[in-house]
């Protein structure tokens, strides 16, 4: 009696060597990246001693300094509320736009795309930059910068809830004689409502830790503290400042997820 010999396998022989190919590609890509830059460590050994090094000079944190960047501190949850909330007004438009069903026309659908793609190509950094040069330094560029990069995080999400929304509810409202302000009011927000509250929370808690640095470049906060003790080599200070923004960060993550979890 013939026996079937035939053995179960995952991928096919062509998928198997295109697997192959592609990590072949990834490696070599890694490889010639790693010396096209001429990265390289001369002496590995050392690195446990200087790591060392520094955790004693920022041993015991300078708790007298918490004082100084308690103002700070209070600055940066401001400029991340401030910016997640202008984000999350200019955010609808936008993504009524870039929702297919809610768009006017193709042009109106594309311009709403490319809002989209260019704030959430550049990097919250260099938005700070942008706006530093603008207004100068402070607050204001801050949270102008928090508020351009939100809005695309914020528009793309949206939209794909637009996007999934019962059209009917929308097309009863329009039937009753519902202005467009109408519709989007009782039509379009109340089916999207408990996501774009769980998106705005969720960006508000990035925000907090993308607001934490904007001090780097003159954009206020506590990054100011940390950049000037930073250049001080005031390591003790540092210690603190790294351990009050790690304490702000948790505390908003958590408060966040609790929200979040309230609102679904």
């Amino acid at each position: 009696m013939a026996t079937d010999e035939r053995r179960w396998e995952r991928f096919d022989r062509r998928r198997r060597l295109g697997r192959f190919v592609l990590t072949v590609v990834a490696a070599v890509a890694v490889v010639g990246s790693w010396q096209f830059m001429d990265i390289g460590i001369v002496r590995p050994e050392t690195i446990p001693r200087e790591v060392g090094d520094l955790l004693v000079r920022m041993y015991p944190p300078d708790v007298a300094y918490t004082t100084r960047i308690v103002g700070p501190l209070i600055e940066t949850i401001q400029i991340a509320a401030l910016g997640t909330i202008g984000a999350l007004v200019l955010s609808i438009p936008v993504a009524l736009l870039a929702a297919e069903n809610t768009t006017p026309n193709a042009a109106t659908f594309w311009l709403g795309k490319l809002v989209v793609t260019v704030s959430r190509s550049v990097n919250t950094i260099i938005w700070a930059l942008f706006f530093v040069v603008l207004f100068g330094s402070g607050p204001l560029a801050g949270a102008v910068a928090i508020a351009f990069r939100s809005i695309g995080f914020l528009g793309k999400l949206l939209g794909e809830e637009i996007e999934e929304i019962d059209f009917g509810q929308v097309e009863a409202v329009r039937a009753a004689g519902a202005s467009s302000v109408q519709v989007l009011l009782y039509g379009i927000l109340p089916q999207v409502k408990p996501a774009l509250v769980g998106l705005s929370i969720y960006r508000w808690d990035i925000n907090i830790r993308d607001s934490t640095v904007l001090g780097f470049v003159g954009a206020g906060g506590i990054g100011v503290q940390l950049f000037r003790a930073v250049n001080a080599f005031a390591w003790q200070s540092v210690a603190t400042v790294l351990l009050v923004i790690l304490g702000v960060v948790v505390a908003t993550e958590s408060l966040s997820a609790y929200t979040r979890a309230l609102v679904r």
